[in-house]
């Protein structure tokens, strides 16, 4: 009766035990089940993207450098055929030499020869009036003395009025042919030779599009159009990435934001590079718009969840860091 009893009371204790056990494997389950994880947020390597375009339609001549070529600020990049532009060109140079010439004749003024012949015209006109007046002298001494009716006198009388009207307009043209053309008149043709200069210089400009040079030192990405092919005014040609102006572009829920915050550091890795770690420094944060199922009112203990586009650059340079690549965050 008494081994029973033992028996019976070792069965009850390692029955204990074991639930003890089983109750302690549960918890430890439970505690691990329920410990928030590890949260990874994904973000992309971006870059400083330039696109090349003209401001005159043309056709693509040629390429200077492929896809994934270097360049250099200044280097050009690519030849377009426009002979229209090189047309109006012709055009505008033609108008401007007339121009200057027009402006060349006005200055220097009236030729020698017109100047004399001028000069011969008004000494004619002299010459006849002083026979109108001798004649018109002449006529009134003989009508005074009663010798001639008074209508041959206002005749003689006429005549030298109109002969002295004669000789002072010969007089005017023949200083208005010396002294050459008026003041208005030479303001004139001077704005126009500023017009056709200013006319030629823009299409020059024009001609210069032709030739597209690189705005950046940067590396080729993208050609678009083909050789041989048509492009309008500003269509995109070509893309060059600043591959030394990176940013990684992370787009975060603001209960997972923590410690970012603006110019805070934080470590990522980059799957692509054998999980290179780096450090990003935090410039730009901005929620990324609210919609229109956004709801003033909760029932308590519920809100809205922003997400926020958070951008940070690289404390140092990366080596092969290229744009598009997965830059990986962990927030515990």
């Amino acid at each position: 009766m008494s081994e029973n009893k033992k028996f019976t009371i070792s069965n009850m204790m390692l029955a204990f035990i074991i639930l003890l056990v089983v109750i302690g494997l549960v918890a430890l389950a439970g505690f691990l089940l329920l410990k928030p994880g590890e949260v990874i947020i994904m973000g992309q390597a971006e870059a400083t993207v330039v696109r090349i375009s003209g401001k005159v339609p043309g056709r693509i001549e040629a390429y200077r450098f492929a896809e994934g070529d270097n360049v250099t600020e200044g280097d050009t990049v690519v030849f377009l055929s426009a002979p229209d532009v090189w047309a109006k060109l012709q055009q505008a140079v033609g108008a401007e030499q007339a121009a200057k010439a027009q402006d060349q004749k006005v200055r220097q003024g009236a030729r020698i020869q017109q100047i004399q012949a001028a000069y011969e015209m008004w000494q004619k006109a002299k010459a006849g009036l002083e026979i109108a007046r001798k004649s018109y002298q002449r006529v009134q001494n003989l009508y005074d003395k009663g010798v001639v009716a008074a209508q041959k006198r206002d005749e003689a009388e006429a005549n030298y009025k109109a002969m002295l009207a004669t000789e002072k307009a010969a007089a005017s043209q023949y200083q208005l042919v010396k002294e050459g053309a008026e003041k208005e008149d030479k303001e004139a043709a001077a704005a126009m030779v500023e017009s056709a200069q200013g006319a030629v210089a823009e299409v020059e400009s024009y001609v210069e599009e032709t030739a597209l040079v690189s705005p950046i030192t940067g590396q080729v990405s993208e050609h678009f159009p083909e050789v041989g092919e048509l492009v309008g005014s500003g269509a995109p040609i070509m893309n060059i990435v600043d591959l030394d102006d990176m940013w990684v572009v992370f787009n975060v829920r603001e209960d997972f934001l923590g410690d970012l915050k603006m110019d805070a550091e934080v470590r990522a890795f980059i799957p692509a590079l054998d999980k290179e770690e780096i450090t990003l420094k935090v410039y730009y944060m901005k929620d990324m718009g609210t919609y229109a199922a956004w709801k003033a009112t909760k029932t308590r203990g519920q809100y809205d969840v922003k997400t926020f586009e958070v951008r940070a650059r690289p404390v140092t340079p990366v080596k092969n860091l290229r744009p598009g690549m997965s830059v990986i965050l962990i927030r515990r």
